[in-house]
């Protein structure tokens, strides 16, 4: 695509560039934002506005039209969040300097319209992305953020190797002096390693503490000779000199041209390369599978309900009535009707539309993912869903079904958003309303990802299972990283519970030996593993992933304060209700054996981890076979899962096709009266776990924290 690129005149927006053009793109125009003129720098919380004397001789260098614009704005909103999260709001703030941006871009934009993308050289800074991606996405532009939470140290050893020269002219950090102001990266490197180990000073200056000037750079088509500089100090002092480098004179020299480009990092780490060898391992061997599956679809008579447990509310199976006359009920109508039950339940408990944090959403047929995502869209602004979006067997004449999951805030850090929009070399933009995780409380709400090539939002080509689970898991655990780093690592994060979405049944044993070879035995949680009819961009697999930051309100033993500690899950399983079956086999004369188990085709487990601290859980309970003549089964499992069934909040009930699901539910086994118990029944194909691949119902709980 055509882009324009957002230039400092730093190493970073030039080496982004490097990478652009190595992607395909092509520059075609230069953006920079300043100071008024006799002004050399002003504290501005999201541009680098020293060096400005020279950001003319580097888009000269660059061979590229300039575009500027004085900052007139203020750090207004000076939040996480930029905009609204309703969608009548999501614009911008009065006054704030984010605007001077918009106003900047929607310039360039109107001298080139042909302008796809935006180049951002971003590396770790949340807040100018998050505003960068806001105003971007105003006027339906791209950001391309291909150094976004790369490693820092491989980073700089990348620019220098790739030939950038750049100097410092600005240091504000422990250990940097104005000596080192006119120093190129390559003479910085060691200082700054080290400064690093020391201090923990961010070795590409992404705590501000130092700023550059780009002398050269492969795409330069000509270099930067400084004739005459100045050193100007703010202040001195043995902690940390604030100094910069004012450029007084400087020319253009030619140069060769460059043939050096950046380094593009690999695909997959070297963990989830294991992940993708393991399942490419698993495939070349004969895998049988115990499942028999059915076409047959019964379906239970289930509506919409809610339940509000503390701060948090669920409202399960969100579907539209449909109308006899079907013919003039659009998708459109039905997926409307659907938010209006979702708002109404809300309202009824004081939230709005903003307070969701998750969303599932089931539709009948994928070539309806882009209609659905069109209306979806218009009720969200800012720090969208999380979500899931697969494509399941629905009632006849259902397009669309969902559950929703809010949480209702106590104040701006209660719920957090990463929604990140830029194409980059570190996992997937956003191809949907939805933001990739939040945080609301201390639940970790991970979108469903799929295997795309971040840098590209395509799947591997040709299809590749291993690739595509390689990467989906790698994008989780990328999303949960940047979290917690976004915290200030303030947290640890466990995960919780972990479902595997494919659509072929055999490439479920595959999935799972990948699984495995991912999972430390120390690190065990809840996995299910479904097969459905299709998934977004006809991926194979979708991995969906529930934290929990580990943090626990905690009371104290001695003199009752609570406080927040850092806390460990417990998990625990029964792969097999042993004494329940042998209490069967012998009242009914039988030998026991598990063969005895599948014979007779009734089976139960269930596994869960859970924080005793406050209660916050996840479990699973699977069940084969009807237990019309005995709830023995069913009861005892409930009766051991009883603490957790108790505080349930989301029920999620995946059956296999042809098997009724309200027979299992009773009024001993969730504490609700029959017809009120709020669910969300998904039919598959397939239903597994780690044990056993023919299982005809998973029920998928996630509790409320205790209060």
């Amino acid at each position: 695509m055509k882009y324009l690129a957002l230039l400092s005149g730093g190493k970073d927006s030039c080496y982004n560039l490097v990478h652009c053009a190595q992607n395909g793109h092509e520059l075609v125009a230069a953006a920079s934002l300043g100071p008024e003129p006799g002004k050399e720098e002003i504290d501005s919380y999201l541009y680098q506005t020293v060096g400005q004397d020279a950001i003319e001789l580097v888009a000269r260098a660059l061979d590229v039209p300039l575009y500027r614009r004085i900052i007139s704005g203020n750090a207004v909103e000076q939040g996480s969040e930029y905009g609204g999260r309703s969608a009548n709001n999501a614009g911008g703030v009065t006054g704030d300097e984010t605007e001077d941006l918009y106003e900047l871009l929607s310039t360039v934009k109107a001298h080139h319209p042909d302008v796809q993308g935006v180049s951002v050289g971003a590396i770790l800074s949340n807040y100018q992305r998050v505003r960068v991606e806001h105003v971007c996405r105003r006027l339906s532009l791209t950001p391309l953020c291909f150094l976004w939470q790369r490693n820092q140290a491989e980073l700089l050893s990348e620019m220098i190797a790739g030939g950038m020269n750049a100097i410092l002219i600005k240091v504000a950090g422990i250990g940097l002096t104005k000596g080192h102001l006119g120093k190129s990266l390559a003479q910085m490197e060691p200082t700054l390693v080290n400064l690093n180990s020391l201090y923990g000073l961010h070795i590409c200056g992404e705590g501000g503490e130092y700023e550059t000037l780009t002398l050269d750079c492969p795409l330069f088509k000509q270099r930067i000779e400084l004739l005459e500089t100045e050193t100007v100090i703010h202040s001195d002092s043995d902690f940390a000199t604030v100094a910069f480098l004012r450029v007084k004179n400087a020319r253009l020299v030619d140069k060769e041209v460059d043939p050096r480009h950046g380094r593009v990092p690999p695909l997959l780490e070297d963990r989830f390369e294991e992940v993708r060898v393991a399942v490419e391992i698993s495939q070349s061997q004969s895998t049988s599978l115990r499942v028999t599956p059915s076409t047959e679809e019964r379906w239970p008579s289930n509506r919409s309900r809610s339940l509000r447990k503390g701060p948090w509310l669920v409202i399960s199976d969100v579907r539209a009535t449909i109308p006899r006359d079907r013919s003039s009920f659009t998708l459109e109508d039905e997926v409307m009707e659907c938010f209006d039950l979702i708002s109404h339940q809300l309202a009824q408990n004081g939230l709005e539309l903003a307070h969701c944090s998750f969303i599932n959403i089931l539709i009948a047929s994928m070539d309806l993912f882009v209609a659905v995502n069109a209306v979806y869209s218009t009720f969200f602004g800012i720090s969208p869903p999380a979500r899931a979006c697969v494509c399941v067997n629905l009632p006849e004449g259902v397009r669309v079904k969902m559950e929703c999951i809010a949480y209702a805030e106590r104040s701006s850090i209660d719920r957090q958003a990463l929604h990140v929009q830029g194409l980059s070399y570190w996992a997937p933009a956003n191809i949907g309303p939805y933001s990739q995780a939040i945080i609301a409380g201390d639940r970790v709400f991970i979108s469903g990802q799929i295997g795309l090539i971040p840098s590209q939002l395509a799947l591997p080509t040709p299809k590749s299972l291993g690739t595509e689970l390689a990467l989906a898991c790698q994008h989780v655990d990328r999303i949960a990283v940047a979290l917690r780093e976004n915290a200030g690592g303030a947290w640890d994060g466990h995960t919780q519970l972990a479902i595997y979405w494919a659509v072929n049944i055999y490439d479920i044993a595959h999935i799972k030996m990948g699984h495995l070879k991912l999972q430390p035995e120390s690190s065990q949680y809840p996995v299910l593993f479904v097969v459905v009819k299709e998934l977004p961009k006809n991926a194979l697999v979708e991995k969906q992933v529930i934290l929990h930051t580990g943090r626990c309100l905690v009371v104290d033993d001695y003199d009752g304060e609570v406080s927040s500690q850092k806390c460990i899950p417990i998990y625990k399983t029964r792969k097999i209700l042993v004494d329940v079956f042998r209490q069967y086999a012998n009242t009914h004369g039988n030998e026991f054996t598990e063969e005895f188990v599948f014979q007779n085709d009734s089976a139960a487990s269930w596994e869960y981890s859970v924080f005793e601290e406050d209660g916050s859980a996840c479990a699973i309970i699977f069940l084969k076979g009807g237990f019309k003549r005995s709830d023995l089964a069913l009861r005892t499992v409930t009766a051991e899962l009883s603490s957790i069934t108790s505080s349930a909040l989301s029920i999620r009930c995946f059956c296999r096709s042809g098997f009724d699901i309200p027979e299992y539910f009773h009024d001993s086994v969730f504490g609700f009266q029959v017809g009120e118990l709020p669910f969300t029944s998904i039919s598959c194909t397939m239903i597994s776990n780690l044990t056993r691949d023919d299982w005809d119902v998973a029920i998928c709980i996630v509790t409320a924290p205790n209060a």
